[in-house]
């Protein structure tokens, strides 16, 4: 990173401690409460790439022990040197190898199974995958249940990939091992711990 870079670099939060802490209470909270879309506090200046909620949601769980995976669209873009100035992650260039994943609206999401999957014994070892959709509203239908979810919670989604709900399955039966999600618009997050249970009304009609 030379001198230019370090110049045009855009600060982080307005202020570190209390913006760290907003972002985090809000992705603690997204993860308990799974299905339920909640607004992101955007208290940064972000450059241009992927959704600015998932810029402040990884500048906040990122530090400098952490490994992070980009989707080709957001490789080529300047987040990702913001990121790496300001948290000390470093980036990798398997998805497998990867803490933190973060996949573009615009790009492919790889299979599930692509990522880390930590094992029986270390199930913290697998990824957190940040994925960059449209909107909460219009889409596909699904019906959430299982720890964090009193009976159902219904969650509308549109952008997922194909054959979603089959691949989540697959990663809900691997537990303890199996990642979670992050789903991000452009102002509100969306957790899918592995714990949760996912259907939807195509495939029940399948």
């Amino acid at each position: 990173m030379n001198a230019d870079t370090l110049q045009d670099m855009l600060p982080g939060f307005s202020s570190e401690a209390l913006g760290s802490q907003a972002v985090f209470r809000v992705a603690l909270h997204a993860l308990s409460h799974p299905g339920r879309p909640l607004a992101m506090p955007i208290e940064a200046e972000c450059p241009e790439g992927g959704h600015r909620t998932s810029a402040v949601l990884l500048l906040a769980l990122l530090d400098a022990d952490c490994t992070l995976w980009v989707s080709p669209t957001l490789a080529r873009s300047p987040t990702v040197a913001w990121l790496r100035f300001h948290t000390g992650c470093r980036c990798v260039d398997s998805a497998n190898q990867a803490d933190f994943v973060w996949v573009a609206q615009c790009d492919a999401v790889p299979e599930l199974t692509t990522f880390s999957q930590g094992s029986d014994v270390d199930p913290q070892g697998s990824s957190t995958v940040v994925l960059d959709i449209p909107e909460f509203q219009g889409g596909e239908r699904l019906h959430l249940s299982g720890p964090g979810i009193q009976t159902t919670q219904d969650l509308e989604v549109r952008g997922l990939p194909a054959n979603f709900v089959a691949k989540w399955a697959a990663n809900h039966a691997a537990f303890p091992r199996g990642v979670d999600v992050y789903l991000a618009t452009h102002t509100e997050v969306c957790g899918l711990p592995r714990t949760t249970r996912i259907t939807s009304d195509s495939a029940m009609e399948a």
